[in-house]
C-alpha cells in the first residue's frame, strides 16, 4: 500500500530516533545513522518509504540551510581575501580531478558524455558531510579546515557549471553545444550579481526594521524568507538552490545579527539535513551492491586514494604545508551530494544507463559512509603518511646544551607550554626562579624560542630527555598535560629514575586523582575544583567572612583531597559519565518513609557501600555521620557515589 507523505515522514523520524540513539551508544556519528535509516527503509530494502518529490524537496532545503549557515561564516571581504585559495586551489583540484576521472572513464569504454557526467559526479566532495563533521570536531577554522572549506566553496560554484553543462549534451553526445551554454551562463551570472547587490544593500536594512519590532517569530520568519527566496531565485535561473542559500548567508555574514541568525536556522537545518541523508541512503540498492560488491569496494577505495592524493598535492603546491594538505585531502576524498543531482539530471536526459547510475551512486554513498571516520582520524593518518622534519630554528634536545644549562640546578622543569604552562612562567620570571620548558608542539616551540624563552622540543614522557634537562638537579617538575594518561606514563618513568624529585600534576578534574597520587605525584591540582574554591573564596570575602577562616576552610578541603566537592545533584542535562567513560559521582537524597527497611537500623547493619554525605532529621543536619548512626523514620539520607552504587544503596534503604 502506498503511503502518504505524513506517514513516510513519521516513519523516517521515528526510525531516526531509534537508530541515532543506538549509534550514539557505540560512538558512531549521526550521519551514518541517517544513511542507514534511508537504506533500510528505502525501496531497495523494506520499502516502507519512497524518495518522492516531497521528501526530496525537504532534503534539498536541508542542504540550503546548511550552506546558508556556512555562508554566514564567510563574508564577501573574507571570500575576496581567500581568493587565492578558493579560485587557485579550488580550480586546480576540480580541473585535475575531473580530467583524470574522465580519462579513466573513457579508457573503461564509456562515451564522452557519460565520462563527463561520471567525472563531474565524483570530482566534487560532500559539502554537507565535511562541513558538519568539521564543525562537530571544532576544526572548521583549523588550517586544514579552512583549506577544505575553500575548496568546497569553489566546488559549489563548479557545480553550477556542471548543472548548466549537462543539458547542452543532450542533443549531441560527442560535443558541447556552446550556443545554448553561453546564454545560460550569462543568465546565471546576472542572477548572482543581482543577489549580491540585494544582499549588500536592502537585506541588512530589512533585518534592522524587523529587529526593532522585538518579535522573535517575525525575525525567524524573515530569516527563512531570505534564505528560501535566494534559493528560489537561483533555482528559477537553472542554478543550484544550495548556491542561493550560501549567497544569502554570505551577504548577512557581516551583520550584527549573524549569531542570532545561526541560532534561528539551526533547528531547521538539523532536521531537514537529516532528511537529506535519509534520501541519500534510499538510493543505495543493496541487492546491486551485493552483486557487484567487489567492484564497488575497489572503485570506492580508488576514488578515495585518487582524490586525497590530488587534493593533497594541489594544496601542498599552493601552501607548502604537507601536514595540513594531507588532512584536507583526506577530508575531501569522498563523492558529494551534488553527484546525486547531476546523475538524476543526466538520467532524465538519457545520457547514462541505469546500471552505470546505480554503480556510481553506490560508490558515492560508500565513500560518504567512510567520511566521518576519515575526518575523525585525519590527523593520525596524516602523521602516519608524513612526519614533518624538525625546523632548524627549533631547539633540538639532541643538540649540545648550553654550558649554563648543564650547570643549572634548583630549577623548575615545566613539561608542556600551553595556556597553563605560560601562566606559570609569568609568575616565575619576576621571582627570578630559573626554569626550563619542554613541549611537543614545534610551532609553539619555535614561537616561544623566537621570543627568548628557554624552551626545547621533545616528548616529556621520555625520561632520557628529562635527564638531559637536569632532572636529577631540579627543584620541581610540573606536568601540564591535557591527558591524564600521558601524565601517568610520565610519572611512572620519573619515579623510577628520579624518586626524590617533587612532581606537581595539573589535571582538568579529579576523576583520576587517586591514580596520579599513587603513581608518585607530590601534588595534583584539579583545575575545575580549584576554580570552584577560588570562586568560593571571593563569595565568602564579599560576605565579610574573616580571611583566616576562609583560608582555613579551603586548606581543609585540599587536605581532604577535595572530598567536599565530590558529587553533585544531577539534572536532566547532567553527564552521567566522566571523561574516562566511568560513572560520575552524584548526590542523591533518599526519604525514609515510615515502614521502610532502613528505619531503625544502623549504617553498619545495612552494609551500604555508597558514602552517606549527611542525614537531615527534621530541621537538623547531621554531617558527622558514622557507621553506628541509627536511622529513623522520615530521615532524609544524602548518598554520594557512582550512579550504580547510589541505586543499590537506595534499594537497601527502602526495601532491604
Amino acid at each position: 500500500m502506498e503511503q502518504g507523505f505524513f506517514h513516510q515522514f513519521l516513519t523516517i523520524i521515528a526510525a531516526a530516533v531509534v537508530v541515532i540513539s543506538l549509534f550514539r551508544r557505540i560512538g558512531l556519528p549521526p550521519i551514518l545513522a541517517y544513511l542507514s535509516v534511508g537504506s533500510l527503509l528505502g525501496p531497495y530494502a523494506l520499502g516502507l518509504v519512497s524518495n518522492d518529490k516531497s521528501i526530496a524537496l525537504l532534503s534539498e532545503l536541508g542542504v540550503v540551510f546548511l550552506l546558508f549557515m556556512l555562508g554566514l561564516e564567510f563574508s564577501l571581504p573574507r571570500m575576496i581575501a581567500m581568493r587565492r585559495t578558493v579560485f587557485g586551489l579550488g580550480s586546480i583540484q576540480v580541473l585535475a580531478t575531473s580530467a583524470l576521472l574522465m580519462g579513466l572513464a573513457m579508457l573503461a569504454g564509456l562515451t564522452f558524455t557519460a565520462s563527463l557526467v561520471v567525472a563531474g559526479a565524483l570530482a566534487l566532495s560532500s559539502t554537507a558531510i565535511v562541513t558538519r563533521e568539521l564543525i562537530r570536531h571544532s576544526e572548521i577554522n583549523a588550517p586544514h579546515g579552512r583549506l577544505s572549506v575553500a575548496i568546497l566553496i569553489f566546488q559549489d560554484l563548479a557545480a553550477v557549471f556542471f548543472l548548466i553543462l549537462v543539458p547542452t549534451l543532450a542533443s549531441d553526445r560527442t560535443s558541447i553545444n556552446l550556443h545554448s551554454l553561453i546564454p545560460t551562463l550569462l543568465q546565471g551570472g546576472a542572477i548572482l550579481a543581482a543577489l549580491l547587490m540585494f544582499g549588500r544593500t536592502l537585506l541588512p536594512r530589512l533585518l534592522n526594521e524587523v529587529a526593532k519590532s522585538r518579535s522573535d517569530e517575525l525575525f525567524v520568519l524573515t530569516t527563512l524568507v531570505a534564505a528560501l527566496t535566494a534559493a528560489w531565485l537561483t533555482h528559477a535561473a537553472g542554478l543550484s538552490m544550495a548556491l542561493g542559500g550560501f549567497l544569502a548567508g554570505m551577504m548577512l555574514g557581516e551583520s550584527r545579527y549573524r549569531h542570532q541568525l545561526e541560532a534561528d536556522i539551526r533547528p531547521f537545518r538539523d532536521v531537514l539535513l537529516g532528511l537529506f541523508f535519509v534520501s541519500v541512503g534510499m538510493q543505495l540498492n543493496l541487492a546491486a551492491l551485493a552483486h557487484n560488491g567487489h567492484w564497488v569496494l575497489l572503485l570506492t577505495l580508488g576514488l578515495l586514494l585518487l582524490k586525497a592524493s590530488l587534493i593533497a598535492l594541489a594544496a601542498w603546491l599552493l601552501q607548502r604545508d604537507m601536514g595540513n594538505a594531507l588532512r584536507a585531502g583526506i577530508c575531501l576524498a569522498q563523492g558529494g551530494e551534488f553527484g546525486f543531482a547531476l546523475l538524476t539530471l543526466a538520467s532524465s536526459h538519457q545520457l547514462i544507463s541505469s546500471e552505470l547510475n546505480a554503480l556510481v551512486v553506490a560508490i558515492i554513498i560508500l565513500s560518504m559512509l567512510c567520511t566521518p571516520l576519515l575526518i575523525r582520524f585525519s590527523a593520525t593518518l596524516s602523521r602516519g603518511i608524513h612526519r614533518p622534519a624538525k625546523d632548524s630554528r627549533v631547539p633540538a634536545l639532541n643538540a649540545p646544551l648550553p654550558e649554563d644549562l648543564e650547570e643549572l640546578s634548583d630549577h623548575v622543569i615545566l613539561c608542556g607550554y600551553g595556556r597553563v604552562g605560560q601562566v606559570i612562567t609569568r609568575f616565575l620570571q619576576p621571582l627570578q626562579i630559573p626554569y626550563i620548558t619542554i613541549d611537543s608542539d614545534p610551532v609553539r616551540v619555535q614561537e616561544a624560542a623566537a621570543a627568548g624563552e628557554r624552551i626545547y622540543y621533545g616528548d616529556a614522557r621520555r625520561t632520557d630527555l628529562l635527564k638531559t634537562l637536569g632532572s636529577s638537579r631540579a627543584r620541581l617538575l610540573i606536568l601540564t598535560f591535557p591527558s591524564d594518561s600521558d601524565a601517568l606514563t610520565a610519572l611512572h618513568g620519573l619515579k623510577h629514575h628520579f624518586p626524590d624529585l617533587p612532581v606537581l600534576v595539573r589535571t582538568q578534574d579529579d576523576s583520576r586523582l587517586q591514580e596520579l597520587q599513587d603513581a608518585g605525584a607530590t601534588e595534583v591540582i584539579p583545575e575545575a575544583l580549584e576554580g570552584s574554591l577560588m570562586l568560593v573564596s571571593h563569595v565568602l570575602t564579599l560576605l565579610d567572612i574573616p580571611r583566616d577562616a576562609i583560608e582555613s576552610r579551603i586548606s581543609r578541603v585540599r587536605e581532604e583531597r577535595y572530598r567536599l566537592l565530590h558529587g553533585y545533584y544531577h539534572g536532566g542535562q547532567s553527564r552521567k559519565l566522566d571523561r574516562r567513560g566511568a560513572q560520575a559521582k552524584v548526590l542523591h537524597p533518599v526519604v525514609l518513609s515510615p515502614g521502610c527497611h532502613g528505619a531503625g537500623h544502623s549504617l553498619r547493619e545495612l552494609q551500604i557501600k555508597a558514602e552517606v554525605e549527611s542525614i537531615r532529621r527534621g530541621d537538623a543536619l547531621l554531617s558527622a555521620v558514622d557507621m553506628d548512626t541509627q536511622l529513623q523514620d522520615n530521615d532524609i539520607v544524602i548518598l554520594r557515589g557512582s550512579v550504580s552504587l547510589v541505586e543499590r544503596a537506595e534499594a537497601i534503604l527502602l526495601a532491604g
